[in-house]
């Protein structure tokens, strides 16, 4: 079996490389599970958080990179009822796909976007999404700093997870025929990295890992836990995810820095409702922060 350092180093070296600089603005999110809006998606509590944070980046005119597991196609056989049922949502996509702001990065509950005739470990595949003819679907992507070459990579983290990586089908079928029946009851999904604590510090442990070993800024989704490390030493980030409860976590960077940011509702002094932006941590320079070079080879 293939160690998670080795799949991860798979994943890095065909990876999509995406300059950036300071003048650039991306997002970060993740984990949105997009299901067919039954009883079983959990996306359908934030949608509109979603929706409004979603639109707020597009008028300023960010990247928008989600980073794994968007669609819920494990409780779910079919991509058509999840664009049927969350049908606005992909249209607000659409605009950063129209503008090339769009990337789509893959993870373990949305895997099989890929073709079938592509690997696990290569770089991208053409696929039938609800955007224009050349959408790409990627493992890994790395922003490469214009100026110092420094690295972000980013991939969505469920290769630190033999479960859901390597026995990604066993996963599956256990979370369609076991576990999502038993949800109903109150049992949670054991193997779940979200779920679990012990699988979750696992995974987080791996990444951490091999972010320090290779000396790279790393951003992750997978285990829904929202991660930002300090200057100069940390490596490791987490966007978290768009099924906490009652709000969504993301990354941002833009004007040469990075930020972990939550939105969700808020209350003003009148009592009228609206959907607001927090800071959580950051915003750090990411000059701040050692960003090494690549050591090992990878696609352009």
């Amino acid at each position: 079996m293939v160690s998670r350092k080795k799949r991860i180093d798979r994943v890095y070296r065909s990876a999509r490389v995406i300059p950036f600089g300071a003048a650039s603005s991306i997002v970060v999110m993740s984990d949105c599970h997009r299901g067919i809006g039954s009883w079983a998606d959990d996306f359908t509590k934030n949608q509109t958080i979603y929706l409004a944070a979603l639109k707020h980046y597009d008028r300023l005119g960010y990247t928008y990179i989600e980073l794994g597991d968007g669609d819920e196609l494990w409780e779910n056989k079919r991509l058509e009822d999840i664009y049927a049922a969350h049908g606005d949502v992909f249209a607000a996509l659409r605009h950063f796909d129209k503008g090339n702001r769009l990337y789509l990065v893959v993870g373990n509950h949305d895997l099989e976007k890929l073709k079938k005739t592509t690997t696990a470990s290569a770089g991208a595949a053409q696929n039938a999404t609800p955007f224009q003819t050349g959408t790409t679907l990627y493992e890994g992507l790395i922003l490469k700093d214009k100026v110092t070459d420094g690295e972000i990579f980013l991939l969505h983290g469920h290769q630190a997870d033999v479960l859901n990586d390597t026995l990604w089908r066993l996963s599956r079928f256990l979370v369609r025929y076991v576990w999502q029946p038993l949800e109903l009851l109150g049992v949670h999904d054991p193997t779940s990295a979200a779920k679990n604590n012990k699988v979750k510090a696992s995974v987080e442990r791996h990444l951490k890992h091999w972010a320090e070993t290779e000396n790279k800024l790393l951003i992750a989704g997978h285990t829904h836990r929202p991660v930002f490390s300090d200057a100069p030493g940390g490596r490791y980030f987490n966007d978290g995810c768009c099924v906490h409860l009652f709000n969504i976590t993301a990354i941002e960077i833009t004007d040469g820095s990075i930020a972990l940011v939550k939105w969700g509702e808020k209350t003003r002094e009148d009592g009228t409702i609206y959907i607001g932006r927090d800071i959580i941590a950051g915003p750090v320079k990411l000059k701040a922060y050692s960003m090494g070079t690549t050591s090992m080879q990878y696609s352009k």
